[in-house]
């Protein structure tokens, strides 16, 4: 199905939230990996997430400054918000429940961390130019200033398709778009 051009490498992006209950956007570009003529793809191989207050020590226990439920999904359509787990523009997505009470948080009922094996085959192709960040926090202390940043780190590869590969994985990604 696909031959590797490069050996795993990781894309990183930023985005922080300032304000609660509202989404918050970042764009990885894929322009420079993914190229039509070639058939050449990008193969996601893992997606992490690394959840921060506002410096980069700062517990997110003290930037939420409350209960909060943490929302982040990573897309390769630009959906202009949180999508249900069923859309097929869903590359990876994270939820993190915080107990300020209990001075914990939680990963919970999600699909992280991804993983998407370890065979060569194994991963997400995209042909799309972009992957989408889209992230919202339930609460946010904004009386003292405070924001919550996530970092997602996609794992990924370089990959050459066939035409009939290239041609379904793109005809997918239309039909997601509708």
């Amino acid at each position: 199905m696909a031959t590797k051009k490069t050996s795993m490498f990781t894309l990183t992006e930023r985005v922080t939230i300032s304000a609660a209950a509202t989404d918050t956007f970042a764009t990885i570009d894929l322009g420079s990996y993914v190229d039509v003529g070639d058939r050449q793809a990008l193969q996601i191989h893992s997606v992490d997430y690394i959840t921060q207050g506002t410096t980069a020590s700062e517990s997110i226990i003290v930037a939420t400054g409350s209960d909060a439920s943490v929302d982040c999904q990573v897309t390769d359509l630009n959906r202009g918000g949180l999508v249900f787990a069923n859309d097929r523009a869903l590359a990876s997505s994270m939820r993190l429940l915080i107990d300020q009470g209990n001075n914990q948080a939680t990963a919970v009922t999600d699909i992280y961390p991804d993983n998407y094996g370890k065979g060569a085959d194994d991963g997400r192709f995209v042909v799309n130019d972009a992957l989408y960040v889209t992230a919202r926090s339930s609460h946010l202390d904004t009386g003292n200033n405070k924001e919550l940043n996530i970092t997602v780190r996609v794992n990924a590869s370089i990959v050459t398709l066939t035409q009939k590969d290239f041609m379904a994985i793109a005809i997918q990604s239309t039909a997601a778009d509708n």
